[in-house]
């Protein structure tokens, strides 16, 4: 009994620095991701980066780093991870596909602030609808008309002839 309790000892004193390591790895990661995000948030300064772009982009970093610094310090504590990482990314495939239009609704929103083919008060007439901008999100522009707001999917702003009629210019100059 002696025996085996000295031998779980020995073998936790010998895990020990595996296991500080891989703390260090975590905790390595963790302030990189943090500053990574601190320098993404001082980029509108900078240049011509719409915001809600720039805060789903400092998520994404954020969370990835995190995730490769778990992966990457359970790894060095001596922890399988291949069947994580397989794992993860048959979870990543599910959600993809799961979510598909809920994510090519957020990915045409930041291609829609990124190359902006409009701009809040512009006049934008797309599948029936028609109305003036007055709020781009990730998911959905609104439109004002008259006596409703119209909320279109980005998706459908993205896969279809939009007529736009720019706010303040003469008829004509597009």
């Amino acid at each position: 009994m002696q025996q085996g309790l000295e031998q779980l000892l020995t073998r936790g004193v010998l895990f020990l620095p595996r296991l500080g390591i891989g703390a260090g790895m975590f905790l390595a990661a963790w302030i990189a991701a943090g500053v990574l995000s601190t320098a993404l948030a001082r980029v509108p300064s900078f240049g011509h980066v719409a915001p809600d772009v720039l805060a789903l982009i400092r998520r994404v970093v954020r969370a990835g780093l995190l995730a490769i610094g778990t992966v990457v310090a359970l790894g060095t504590t001596g922890v399988d991870v291949s069947a994580l990482v397989a794992g993860l990314g048959l979870t990543g495939f599910a959600l993809g596909f799961a979510l598909r239009d809920i994510l090519s609704n957020l990915l045409s929103g930041v291609l829609l602030l990124v190359y902006r083919p409009f701009r809040r008060a512009d006049l934008v007439s797309v599948s029936g609808y028609s109305g003036r901008v007055s709020a781009i999100d990730l998911r959905y522009t609104t439109l004002e008309a008259e006596d409703r707001l119209v909320l279109i999917p980005n998706a459908t702003l993205f896969t279809n002839a939009i007529t736009v009629m720019r706010a303040g210019a003469p008829p004509g100059a597009v």
